[in-house]
C-alpha cells in the first residue's frame, strides 16, 4: 500500500486528504483484501479527509454525496495516484475545465 497526501482545491475551498492506494505486498494483504471484496490487482485508492467533518474514510469517489470537491478530486487522483506527488494541488476548478491554470499550493503562495 502507498499512502500520499493532497490538497483539494475549488471555489473558495481548501481540504488536506490523505489518500492510500490498495496494493498488496504479500500473501496475508492479499487474503485480507480478497475477504473485504476486493479484487486484485486493484487500482482502487481509499480516501480520508484530514481536517475533521467529513474525515470518513471510503473507496467510493460516490460515498462523497453532491460534494463536488471531494467526488471529482478522488475520481482523478484514482486514475492518477501513481503520476501524482504526495503534496499536490488537486485542483477541481482546473480538472473540470473551469480554469485555465491549475492553482497552487497555499505552502508556497499565501
Amino acid at each position: 500500500m502507498k499512502t500520499k497526501l493532497f490538497e483539494l482545491r475549488d471555489r473558495a475551498t481548501f481540504v488536506p486528504v490523505m489518500v492510500t492506494k490498495v496494493e498488496a505486498s504479500n500473501e496475508a494483504e492479499r487474503y485480507l483484501l480478497r475477504r473485504a471484496g476486493y479484487g486484485l490487482p486493484s487500482d482502487l485508492v481509499i480516501m480520508s479527509g484530514l481536517d475533521g467533518g467529513l474525515d470518513k474514510a471510503t473507496c467510493d469517489p460516490y460515498d462523497w454525496g453532491d460534494n463536488r470537491t471531494r467526488l471529482v478530486a478522488h475520481q482523478y487522483i484514482a486514475e492518477h495516484f501513481d503520476e501524482l506527488e504526495s503534496g499536490a494541488v488537486v485542483d477541481v476548478e482546473f480538472i473540470l475545465g473551469e480554469r485555465t491554470e491549475p492553482k497552487k499550493s497555499e505552502a508556497f503562495n499565501p
